[in-house]
């Protein structure tokens, strides 16, 4: 096990500070969500400003020296940006590993990425995290590699050659996740063909998504109180009561100043999100900081794009930790919103509403249509008996008349079918 010490650092100049308590909170269940690592100490440090070279003041960097050299500290976690110039010289300051939150939280999806695509993604985002630390981090610029210095001028500077090693990793790469995200076209293309609506579990992680997965579907999807529990997507069908068949998808969580690399680099991973008729933002409505995690998450939404049409049900979860009190102010106001629902993903309490919700925002406006069908198009026709929308059918020389009674999003999957 890895002796680790986990600093946050809370500066009072910059414009989105975080509260230090939770924050600080979150940094060590990030740092537990490690295997190898135990976290032996934690603190908060408060600086006005971030120093450019070693992040904090000399004498501070002396007394907390003295702390990790008494605690036998191997590795250092700061809950922020850190620069490679900051690391290179807090190494050499303190003779530990420094780990920024960036580099931890890459640490974490490695650990934890199981699919292929989830590894590709993950390499992808740790070399792209990688070639920005090499600007300005190495002391040994001068140093040459390949010609003779007299000769065709000098040769290529240590530096250069790790990015353009580093380039064609990533190179080599992207053209490999080519290729498995062709395979996931095919698999969302068949599964356009399937009559079922998708729902996409979203929320800040740790919010009890996967645990509501399991309730709702059965499936023993990996949920524990731990932050990333899941990574890779999983979807799994479930009946609602009317009978309506639905997809349900689990996603990766979200998480406060995720580094843009892995942003990037889980879009393909958060697609299903793009293309789901309803989100389910789950909330742990216990956090002190639910709110601001509701924020995050609706951010990283609108950067990934998706549709402000989409409906969105709010589902505030893990009611039963909240005292009487607290909790019956909270159903107070969810009662208020129909977008809102209270539930213990744990207990099973208030699934039942949910999937209510569920089923009401799912049943569109329907719109009365009359379509014309060759003989030929048997599939296109079976398709619509299958959805249970044909209200009448005639037939004449050419083919059928039909009148259907459809929803927008039928309608739109109806066109999308390949011809027969």
């Amino acid at each position: 096990m890895t002796r680790a010490w986990v600093l946050h650092p809370d500066i009072s100049t910059e414009e989105r500070r975080r509260a230090p308590g939770p924050a600080l909170q979150e940094a060590v269940a990030l740092a537990g969500a490690l295997p190898d690592l135990e976290v032996v100490g934690s603190e908060t440090v408060n600086l006005q400003r971030a120093r450019p070279g070693l992040l904090f003041g000399t004498g501070k960097i002396e007394e907390l020296g003295t702390r990790l050299n008494e605690a036998e500290v191997e590795l250092v976690l700061i809950d922020g940006p850190v620069t490679p110039v900051q690391q290179r010289n807090l190494e050499r300051e303190w003779k530990v590993k420094i780990l920024d939150r960036t580099g931890l939280i890459l640490e974490i999806f490695a650990d934890r990425a199981r699919t292929r695509e989830g590894v590709l993604q993950v390499e992808l985002a740790a070399l792209s995290y990688q070639r920005t630390r090499l600007v300005r981090a190495w002391t040994h610029l001068e140093r040459q590699r390949g010609g003779l210095g007299f000769v065709g001028g000098p040769g290529e500077t240590q530096i250069e050659a790790d990015r353009r090693a580093i380039d064609e990793a990533i190179t080599r790469l992207r053209r490999q996740l080519s290729k498995v995200a062709k395979t996931r076209d095919l698999h969302r293309a068949a599964r356009r063909k399937v009559p079922f609506p998708v729902i996409a579990l979203v929320g800040y992680t740790n919010a009890g998504k996967s645990t509501l997965f399991n309730r709702l579907t059965g499936a023993e999807v990996m949920a524990k109180d731990m932050l990333f529990a899941t990574l890779d997507p999983t979807m799994r069908a479930v009946t609602l009561p009317t009978g309506l068949k639905v997809i349900l998808s689990d996603t990766v969580g979200f998480i406060s100043d995720l580094p843009t690399q892995l942003v990037a680099a889980f879009r393909a991973t958060l697609e299903e999100v793009l293309e789901a008729d309803l989100i389910l933002h789950v909330r742990d409505i216990a956090h002190p900081e639910t709110e601001e995690q509701a924020e995050d998450v609706r951010a990283i939404l609108a950067d990934l794009g998706v549709a402000e049409t989409t409906p969105v049900i709010e589902v505030w979860n893990k009611t039963d930790l909240l005292p009487d009190a607290a909790r019956a102010a909270v159903e107070a106001t969810a009662a208020r919103h129909d977008g809102i629902r209270t539930l213990s993903a744990w207990t099973g309490e208030g699934t039942g509403p949910l999937l209510e919700a569920v089923t009401v925002a799912l049943d569109e406006t329907r719109t009365r249509r009359e379509l014309r069908l060759g003989f030929a198009e048997g599939r296109r026709r079976a398709w619509l008996y299958e959805q249970g929308v044909v209200e009448g059918e005639a037939q004449d020389d050419d083919g059928y008349r039909l009148t259907v009674n459809w929803t927008a999003r039928q309608e739109h999957r109806f066109k999308a079918l390949p011809d027969d």
